[in-house]
């Protein structure tokens, strides 16, 4: 058992997890025609909870039940997961990479994210309201307006071949990398860094 603990702290090659992700896609649609995707849930809890009769909320909620359960097993898994199987060793991130952020003020690499961003001093600051408050608008939002998160267009939906979803998750990727290299620097200044 001790030995199966260790193997699972370690992170897994991309060979293994990658597949694992990809098979869950075959498996939900032969298992019961599901689809794969975790921004859905918000609108079923809020299907579940609002009873405002709201059209966009009006809708079978509990036959996507399924899905709140895996999404309260994701949570349940990231709790176990830090707080019982975190690996001890420090994060592994390229020098390039650490020199880029370093010029940007992020020199705390000790944990998953870094703490001159993700801390509960931030929280309340010019930092948290861009990174929290307005980042997070920006992520439902765009979520909402692609009709779907990452996971949902780029796992599910261009396995499932379907071309809105590849479309999204070329914008995605865009996105992503507009900010990183675009963006971060000047949004960073402005906020303190």
């Amino acid at each position: 058992m001790e030995q199966f603990i260790e193997w699972i702290k370690q992170p897994w090659p991309w060979y293994v997890a990658g597949p694992m992700i990809g098979l869950t896609v075959p498996a939900l649609l032969i298992l019961g025609n599901k689809t794969f995707g975790i921004s859905s849930s918000l609108r079923h809890i809020c299907a579940a909870c609002v009873p405002a009769g709201i059209p966009f909320f009006t809708y079978n909620w509990k036959k996507e039940a399924w899905n709140l359960l895996f999404v309260l097993g994701v949570g349940i898994g990231g709790f176990l997961a830090t707080n019982f199987l975190a690996n001890p060793d420090t994060i592994v991130i390229s020098v390039d990479t650490q020199n880029d952020l370093a010029t940007l003020g992020i020199t705390d690499f000790s944990d998953l994210m870094p703490a001159e961003i993700f801390s509960w001093e931030n929280l309340f600051s010019a930092k948290g309201l861009l990174f929290f408050v307005f980042g997070g608008f920006l992520v439902g939002f765009g979520t909402r307006y692609a009709g779907g998160c990452t996971s949902g267009h780029a796992i599910m939906g261009i396995s499932s071949l379907q071309w809105p979803s590849v479309i999204a998750t070329i914008f995605f990727m865009i996105g992503g990398f507009l900010m990183t290299h675009v963006l971060m620097e000047p949004l960073m200044k402005l906020v303190g860094f």
